[in-house]
């Protein structure tokens, strides 16, 4: 009997699990931008910089220096630029393919290939958190990819609490204009109550977005509304390394022990303050 896509949604919640539990750590927010277009770190990124505040950004190698309905995506330049401004370089496959459309060794391969030549290429160190290409996720998928990134994110929606399963994180879509901060509004609702992990994501933030961006305005009330909400904002690596899941690498690329950072982030300083004031 052949499972229907919702069938297979909820199938995989429940395999190759690897569960880490974030109710002594939330609720916390993470802002994360996919492929990604250039206007992801223009507008998107500095909007999080004004409000001393960083985010996790996906690229995918192949489609660096490319335009498509997403606008222009990002330059060599783009990733010095986001690494210089505190945010997190994530990866996305090296040719932005569908796991689900792609044979598991070919799509291992491009996991790797992708990870390993935004290394290359940039000469930065590239995180080992990941996110799925169009959400797309297999089972098979789930249970090899895991064996090679810290996290993997998916666009299943919700928040991620009592516990995350680091091998398909809850994230749920920003985009449009000012008319969804009501959703936007309930899922911190959600994730104040549960004390959990809520993570956004999109691709451009611009006046005019794709179907899978947003604009300014809407993004800059989300930032917003969750400082109002004195939640902190942290990256995908900054929320793992407070789980003690920070991998660190040496000088020669292999890997290190996980290390737990001892300094809060700047959003977080400018969250409390000196006397514990919120910032408008």
């Amino acid at each position: 009997m052949k499972l229907t896509r919702f069938g297979h949604r909820q199938l995989l919640k429940f395999l190759y699990r690897r569960p880490l539990s974030v109710a002594d750590i939330g609720p916390v927010v993470s802002f994360t931008f996919d492929d990604f277009p250039r206007t992801a770190y223009t507008a998107g990124g500095s909007i999080l910089r004004q409000f001393g505040a960083r985010g996790t950004f996906y690229a995918a190698p192949g489609l660096m220096g490319s335009s498509n309905g997403l606008g222009d995506q990002f330059h060599l330049d783009d990733l010095h630029c986001l690494i210089e401004d505190g945010h997190e370089l994530g990866s996305h496959t090296f040719h932005h393919v569908s796991s689900l459309k792609t044979p598991l060794s070919v799509f291992l391969e491009e996991v790797r290939e992708g990870r390993a030549a935004m290394e290359k290429l940039s000469g930065l160190a590239v995180s080992n958190n990941f996110a799925y290409p169009f959400g797309a996720v297999s089972a098979a998928a789930k249970r090899v990819v895991s064996r090679e990134m810290l996290s993997c994110r998916s666009i299943f929606r919700g928040v991620n609490a009592p516990f995350a399963d680091l091998n398909l994180l809850r994230a749920n879509a920003l985009y449009g204009d000012s008319d969804q901060l009501d959703l936007v509004r309930r899922l911190l609702d959600d994730n104040e109550q549960r004390k959990g992990w809520l993570i956004f994501y999109t691709h451009d933030v611009r006046e005019n977005p794709s179907p899978y961006g947003c604009t300014p305005r809407l993004f800059e009330s989300t930032v917003k509304s969750v400082f109002e909400r004195r939640m902190p904002i942290l990256s995908v690596r900054e929320v793992l390394a407070r789980k003690g899941r920070d991998e660190r690498r040496s000088a020669d690329g292999t890997k290190a022990a996980y290390v737990v950072p001892q300094s809060k982030s700047d959003a977080e300083v400018r969250l409390t303050g000196s006397q514990g004031t919120s910032v408008s």
